[in-house]
C-alpha cells in the first residue's frame, strides 16, 4: 500500500475514475496491523487494477475527518470518484472481498 500525507494526493488519485481502496489505520492498532496485509493480499490476487492507499489517521487526522473517519481501521472504497463501500473495525476479509466483487466486475468490464 502507497502511504498517502496529502488530501491532494487521494484527490489526484481519486480524480482518475480508478478504482481506489483507502486503509485508514493507527501506529498503535494491533487491528489494523493484523488486518492490513490480509486485505492487501485479497485485493492484489482479486482486484488488480485496484489502486491501494493506506492513511495513518494519527499523523493526518484533518485528512481522516474530512472522509469522516473517526475510528479504526475503517476501509473506503471508491469507484468512479464515488464512495462505494465503508468498512470499519470488526470485518470478515472473506465477506468484504465477495461484497466487492459485483461492482468491480461491472466497473472494470
Amino acid at each position: 500500500m502507497i502511504q498517502i500525507s496529502t488530501k491532494n494526493e487521494i484527490e489526484e488519485k481519486m480524480s482518475t475514475g480508478n478504482p481506489v481502496l483507502i486503509y485508514f489505520s493507527g501506529e498503535n492498532c494491533s487491528v489494523c496491523k493484523v488486518l492490513k496485509p490480509k486485505i492487501e493480499e485479497e485485493i492484489l490476487k482479486n482486484f488488480p487494477k485496484i489502486e491501494l492507499f493506506e492513511l495513518k489517521t494519527e499523523r493526518y487526522k484533518e485528512i481522516a475527518s474530512n472522509f469522516s473517519v473517526f475510528s479504526i481501521p475503517t476501509i473506503l472504497v471508491f469507484f468512479d470518484s464515488k464512495e462505494f463501500f465503508r468498512k470499519s473495525r470488526n470485518l470478515s476479509v472473506s465477506q468484504f472481498i465477495e461484497e466487492l466483487r459485483r461492482p468491480y466486475t461491472l466497473f472494470m468490464d
